[in-house]
């Protein structure tokens, strides 16, 4: 049976303090992709390629370049196209070595990246998720 979890058996991933790369995609909740949603797609990818862990932000109002406001709860068109942003942190080494292919995964969005600090990384050891 194919493993649909394969990184249930790594071990945790944990940055270590110093120089790092903070990763931010700026996507619409609705773009699709070949499998999924891009959200989910990008999200699946980056957990599959051991990234230490990423976060996915949802706005309750955005704008993109064509300038036309989305809001979660206001308006005619209230909760459509609404914008999502993944963010992760991971050492530049790592970072390098995704950004090709999330750059051919990104059909609609935005991309960036930007030099930062971890001063301290911690999980809990109790085995907790």
């Amino acid at each position: 049976m194919e493993n649909l979890r394969p990184w249930a058996n790594s071990p945790k991933q944990m940055l270590h303090p110093g120089t790092a790369r903070k990763v931010t995609i700026h996507l619409n909740e609705d773009t699709a992709s070949k499998l999924d949603f891009l959200y989910n797609e990008i999200f699946s990818f980056l957990r599959t390629r051991g990234v230490a862990g990423a976060s996915l932000i949802r706005p309750d109002a955005g704008f993109g370049s064509h300038h036309h406001v989305h809001r979660k709860d206001f308006g005619p068109t209230a909760g459509e196209h609404m914008p999502v942003r993944i963010e992760f942190i991971e050492s530049p080494e790592k970072v390098a070595g995704l950004l090709q292919e999330l750059c051919e995964l990104l059909s609609d969005g935005l991309i960036e990246a930007h030099d930062t600090t971890v001063y301290k990384a911690a999980a809990k050891q109790d085995g907790s998720i």
